[in-house]
């Protein structure tokens, strides 16, 4: 078998819309799969066939769609005619060999032109497996399922259904800039919003020269394994500590924290006006830690005037820490590491700050001075999936 059909759910419900969200999937399709073999795609009936060479490797086929939002599930296929024996001798032959005590058929007649209905090909094609093999049919827990598809363009059968990730196609919503920060929450957010068909923008701080570089080698690797969703994606890497610096020296500890992430979203902000992205995007968790109780989280917000989305708002850090041993950012996120978070903390932090307190200690600043300091100084990388073909030496 060398195509995969790709049933796609929620796309089919735009309606007008449709065919951009059709076509979206469709490209991004093609770029996970650009390095395995792709010889095209084809839209059938609420489905897309994507057609692959004989040597394509089934396990990776199956790793890249996982990842590709807008997909539902998807089967490995083998295509035949619109005509029942055929299919019959088809399905007998594939199953050569295959071990298995139970069976059940399930089909799905989109063309309704076709002769037979639905449970009556499934009894027709039932019957002739179980005179060959001598397997017994279970509906409910078989070994195998035969799943067959009659569409205009043909008669479609696979042994293996496989979930997507769902969602909407990444570019279906716009583009967002991400705040990262290399542990575990953050990721996570950048997920759940490629999830909604955003494409994003990543930006992290740093502190070096205060501190190592740990955060930025886990952040590269946490938008390397996050790229695998979108395909290309750009990393702004913002040095923080002479801006934290000079907040410790001109302002009182408690709100220090409040103040050094409102001036991160002030830089974020100014990164997402160059890149034409429509809202900032963070890991933030309420109540989760001081710097996130709703007080702070309105005081913080105000220093931006784009959007700020919080996917994780109201997520416990169990069911953060599940998702994110789910798309596999964990083990990367666990890795010991020193990010700016741990630079000049105090030890009891304001937990409520108010707005006019917060503006009284920033007039001590040079705020837009900051800003750009922050700006002018960040660096940027550029990360692709799959990524290019390495050169062979002369």
């Amino acid at each position: 078998m060398s195509s995969v059909l790709v049933h796609y759910h929620e796309v089919a419900l735009k309606r007008g819309n449709r065919p951009y969200f059709v076509r979206l999937l469709r490209q991004n399709l093609a770029t996970s799969v650009s390095d395995l073999g792709l010889l095209g795609i084809k839209h059938l009936s609420a489905r897309l066939l994507v057609l692959l060479e004989e040597a394509a490797r089934p396990e990776e086929i199956y790793r890249r769609l996982q990842g590709v939002f807008g997909v539902a599930n998807f089967s490995l296929v083998e295509k035949c005619p619109l005509d029942l024996e055929v299919l019959k001798a088809k399905i007998i032959n594939a199953l050569d060999g295959r071990p298995f005590s139970s069976f059940r058929v399930q089909t799905k007649r989109s063309d309704k032109t076709f002769p037979l209905t639905s449970p009556e090909i499934s009894r027709e094609v039932g019957g002739c497996i179980k005179a060959r093999s001598g397997a017994r049919v279970d509906l409910k827990n078989a070994d195998l399922t035969v799943s067959i598809e009659i569409l205009p363009d043909g008669a479609f059968f696979s042994f293996e259904k496989i979930a997507g990730p769902g969602g909407l196609p990444v570019g279906a919503s716009g583009r967002v800039v991400s705040l990262i920060s290399g542990g575990i929450d953050s990721p996570v957010a950048a997920y759940r919003m490629m999830q909604r068909g955003c494409r994003l923008t990543f930006v992290h701080f740093h502190s070096v020269p205060y501190l190592d570089k740990t955060s930025q080698a886990k952040t590269r690797d946490l938008v390397k394994q996050l790229t695998r969703h979108q395909f290309a994606s750009r990393l702004y890497l913002a040095p923080f500590g002479e801006i934290q610096r000079q907040i410790v020296a001109a302002v009182q500890r408690p709100l220090r924290v409040v103040l050094y992430r409102r001036m991160m979203m002030r830089i974020a902000e100014s990164i997402a006006r160059k890149e034409k992205a429509s809202a900032l995007v963070t890991g933030e968790s309420l109540a989760q830690v001081a710097s996130q109780t709703l007080a702070n989280l309105a005081v913080i917000e105000e220093a931006a005037s784009m959007p700020i989305l919080r996917p994780l708002v109201g997520m416990d850090k169990l069911e953060i820490i599940d998702q994110a041993r789910r798309i596999g950012t964990l083990e990367i996120s666990i890795i010991p590491d020193q990010d700016c978070c741990q630079l000049f903390v105090p030890r009891h932090p304001a937990t409520k700050a108010k707005i006019s307190d917060v503006q009284q200690a920033e007039s001590h600043l040079d705020i837009p001075a900051l800003t750009q300091l922050g700006v002018d100084n960040v660096e940027v990388e550029e990360f692709k999936f799959p990524p290019p073909a390495r050169a062979c030496p002369a």
